[in-house]
Parts: structure tokens; sequence; C-alpha cells
């Protein structure tokens, strides 16, 4: 059976919970044993899935079809190991389930509580897929003392109780902030913090600290002291240039062997750390810079394509070169020439996204690509819009478009060269939708499989035919229209298994212009950057040095 982490959180940023939790998973890696992580949210929505980038961030998408909080991504690319439906649970997901199970009786009329009902639900969660790994790393969302995290809290402090003593322990991150006027770290946040946690019945075994400055050893005997841990568990968590030096990092202040040590495995594998020795040899050591603009429309919150910007880092190792992003807004120039804004780029990459806004403005950038010679890499809307450009200025259908612009407009405008997706086939099974069922998950989720046309770029990236990868779409290039953009060009280089679903185009006589319907970036990892990402920076590295 699985020892349980709990990662909860004081004054932290976000990405300090989840980064921990991924480094210290890699960490355990490394000593031979096997993890998975998991997070546990307390928002109201059943998923992130209906949730604005703005609010959220990214979604990220499991194999199996979940749409789940960026963390996700997080843990999947320091670990390896794919992320799982059951490896994320929110709030609202909970309170579904126990009003579900109060309608249909489950409880025979029995008065229903956050404790026990509530708290029971979450326990039954976190048991699952417990007899498959060695270490079961679970993250609470938000931080301690939130009224939302309250019956989290309750769950795991009733969990650690049921487990036999020693298989559970709580590792607490806190912010040390630093006060430049005196010069002097600060341990009260932490503190406070700590009894926060203590009032409702949680000691933490090991304190993460977050600090810009060296932790002097007083100030960590202090903390110590005061938070009722043992000194060498007090561990610094310090600003780094990059999140893919966190677990050479944490593992040198110590992280995993207070782990070990707090559950009181000894002695315990020395760890094979060659992996993340050579990801910071690719980062730290290029041979030049390539810089790339990514055209979207969430571009004032990064976090909107957190799996894009890592996935180009990846790729940037895999060539030993460091890739530096522009965010560039494609409503700058919905009705503005783009050369302005997109020359003396190495390479454009248009994102996914929902809506007609900024829409015309990532169809000029896939024109200017098209037409300059720049290499292309467009992402589920990111390719249709490029396959809509075809249409209009190859194909000489003026008024191609989208069927979702003329849903969210409620008048029809365009030639609809991508559609509502109806049906699709999961598996041995056919699905079905239409343009008025509910917005939440009943999109296109998932891992499914594509043919690649052999002979063509895409296949010579993968150095394959046959691909399986995660979609997250509700619209899609109408395959009546193949025949017209094929004769201009745009050559459909990879279909569903059933040919019937676009799931990738590309311009014949263009050195890199590639549009894929899935999210790739979802499956890159430091150590196994994804195959379009790598050919992508690769070409993105040809064509600066041609400049």
């Amino acid at each position: 059976m699985a020892r349980y982490i709990f990662v909860t959180g004081g004054v932290v940023s976000s990405l300090g919970k989840g980064l921990a939790s991924a480094a210290l998973g890699a960490l355990l890696q490394a000593r031979g044993y096997t993890v998975r992580l998991r997070k546990l949210d307390p928002y109201l929505n059943v998923d992130p899935g209906t949730m604005s980038p703005f609010e959220h961030g990214e979604v990220f998408v499991t194999d199996d079809g979940a749409e789940t909080d960026l963390d996700l991504g997080h843990y999947e690319r320091f670990t390896g190991v794919p992320a799982r439906m059951t490896d994320s649970v929110s709030s609202g997901r909970i309170y579904s389930t126990v009003l579900e199970k109060e309608r249909r009786g489950d409880y025979l009329g029995k008065t229903i509580q956050v404790v026990p009902h509530v708290t029971n639900e979450i326990k039954d969660f976190l048991h699952v897929g417990d007899d498959e790994v060695d270490f079961m790393l679970c993250e609470i969302g938000g931080t301690v003392g939130d009224i939302e995290g309250l019956p989290f809290f309750e769950a795991i402090r009733q969990f650690s109780h049921d487990k036999p003593r020693g298989d559970v322990i709580f590792m607490h991150l806190t912010l040390l902030p630093y006060l430049a006027a005196s010069g002097e770290l600060k341990t009260k946040p932490t503190q406070h913090s700590v009894k926060e946690l203590q009032s409702i019945g949680i000691a933490p075994d090991i304190l993460v600290c977050r600090s810009e400055q060296p932790i002097p050893e007083k100030e960590r005997q202090k903390i110590a002291l005061f938070c009722n841990v043992r000194k060498e568990h007090v561990v610094a968590a310090y600003d780094l240039k990059s999140i893919y030096e966190a677990p050479l990092a944490y593992h040198r202040e110590g992280l995993d062997q207070a782990v070990l040590d707090a559950f009181g495995i000894a002695p315990a594998p020395r760890p094979d750390l060659r992996v993340w020795e050579d990801v910071n040899d690719r980062i730290h050591n290029t041979d030049g810079k390539i810089n790339v603009a990514i055209v979207g429309k969430y571009t004032q919150l990064e976090d909107a394509y957190k799996s894009i910007k890592e996935a180009l880092t990846h790729g940037g190792m895999a060539n030993r070169v460091k890739v530096n992003v522009s965010w560039v807004d494609a409503e700058l120039f919905d009705k503005d020439d783009a050369a302005p804004f997109l020359e003396g780029y190495d390479a454009i990459l248009v994102p996914g996204g929902f809506g007609e806004r900024g829409t015309e403005g990532k169809i000029k950038a896939a024109q200017f690509a098209r037409e300059h010679k720049v290499p292309y890499l467009g992402i589920c809307l990111g390719m249709q819009m490029a396959v809509i450009e075809a249409a209009r200025n190859k194909a000489g259908i003026s008024d191609a478009g989208s069927e979702e612009f003329d849903h969210e407009a409620g008048e029809t405008r365009f030639e609809p060269v991508v559609y509502h997706l109806k049906e699709w086939v999961q598996g041995n099974a056919k699905v079905t939708r239409k343009s008025t069922d509910a917005k939440g998950g009943t999109m296109r989720l998932g891992a499914y499989d594509a043919t690649l046309t052999e002979g063509s770029k895409v296949a010579a990236a993968y150095g394959a035919n046959a691909i399986e990868e995660r979609h997250r779409h509700r619209y899609e290039v109408d395959i009546k229209y193949r025949e017209k953009l094929e004769a201009c060009g745009l050559r459909f280089s990879g279909m569903s298994p059933d040919g019937r679903l676009p799931e990738i185009v590309e311009w014949e006589d263009h050195p890199w212009f590639i549009g894929v319907q899935f999210h790739p970036e979802l499956k890159s990892k430091p150590f196994d950057p994804h195959p379009l990402f790598r050919d992508f920076v690769r070409a993105a590295k040809e064509n600066s040095r041609l400049v």
C-alpha cells in the first residue's frame, strides 16, 4: 500500500506547492520508488473546463479525457507518469457526487452533512489506486485557513488517523519574506501559518520555506522550535532561474531525505540524478537562441499557455538553443497588417482558444507565416485558422469561416470550413453531440489515434505513421473541403483512423508549416521533448541562421 504525503500551503505562490510536489515526485523516482501525484482543489466548479483562462490558467487534459488543473501538467512533466481522471478532484465534483447519492437514496434518509458525508467522499477519492505505487503525493489547493478548503483539511486529518501510524506525513509550504529595509527574514508568517494548520488538527512533519535570501542557521532553529518540527526538516526553497533546476535544488537542501526520514525509511536507495543533471546542462549550455512569437488571445496571462511555453523550452533543450518567447496579442492586427508585429521572429505559433475575438489576427499570422516562409505551428484553433486562411486566400472561398463564430454571433455570415463536430468514434463506440448541449465535459476530450501520410513532414517529425494525441475541441475542419484545399497545396497529412476527421495539415511548398487539431504540448517533457516541438524549434533554428 502507498505511503501518503499531503502537501499544504501557507502564503506561497500558486506555483510553490505544485512545483515542490512535482520535484519531490521526481526525486523519489530517482531513488527507484513509484509515485503518483494528485490535486484536490477547493473551488466549486466541477472541473476547470468551463472556467476562463484568465480565471484559472490553462486546462490540462489527460489521456482519459479529464479537464484538470495546470498543476497536473507539472506533475506529468517532472515524473513522466501520465495523469488520470482520478488524479484531480474539486469541491464541486465532491459536492455533486454527494448530492447525486442523496437523490438516489444511497444515504437511506440520513441528514447529509459535511462531516462525515463530504469528508468520506474525499477519503474515498484518496484511496483510489493506493495499491499501485509506493508513494502518493496529494496537493491541497489554496491556502490553509481558506473557508473553501476546510472540508479537505478535515478529510486528510481523518485520513491520517485511519491509516497505520507512519504511513502519512504532512509537508507545508510557507513564505519567509525578506525586509530589505532591516535586512532580515521574517519567520512570523510561517509560525502563524503552522499555527493555523495545527488548530485544525494537522501537525506538519516538514516545512518548505520559500525565500529570496539564504536562511541563517539561527532562523532555521527558530522555525523548528516554534513550529514543532525537526531542524533538518526545515527545507529552503530558493528562487531559481528555471523550474527544471528544482529537483537538484531540493535534493541539495535535503527534501527527499527529510521525507524518507519522516517515514522512517532507512537505509534508502541512493538517487540517480543523471537525467536531471542532463536537463540542467541543456538549459544552461546552449549554442544560440531563437525568437518565437505566440499569437494568442489570452496573452495577458502566460499561465493560459503554460504547457506550450514549457514544450518550447523542451524543444530548445533538444536543439541546444534558448527559446525566447514573445506574447503577441492577436487583436492588435485584427484589422491591420500583421507584418510590423511579426517581422523579425524565427517562428510563429498560434495556440488554441475559444470564441471569435482575435481570430482575424490569427488568420493574418498564418498568412504571414505562409507567405514569408516562417516556420508555423498551429494548435487546435491555430490549425483551424490556417485552414480558413488557405480557403480564403488560395482556394477562392472568400467568406470561409467557422460555425463557432456564427453560433456566437447568432447569425450566418461564413461558409463553414470549420463546423460543429456532431459525432465521432471513441474506442468502439460512437459519440454524438448537439450544439445545444451543455458546455461542461461535452467536447472531444482525451487521447485519440491518428494516421499520418507516409513521406509527410509530420511523419518525418514523429518518425512514425501512427500516433496518439490528446484533444480538447468542439469544432473540426470539414472533410468535404479537402479536395479543394489539397489542390492548392495544403496537404491533409494526418487523419482519424476512420478517415473522417482531419487531424493535421501542412503546406507542401513551405519549409515547416504544420497545423494540428490536438494538443501536443500536453505530452512534452524536459527529458522527452515532444517530436513536433523538437522539430519546430529545429526549423526555427535553421530559419534564424538564414536571416
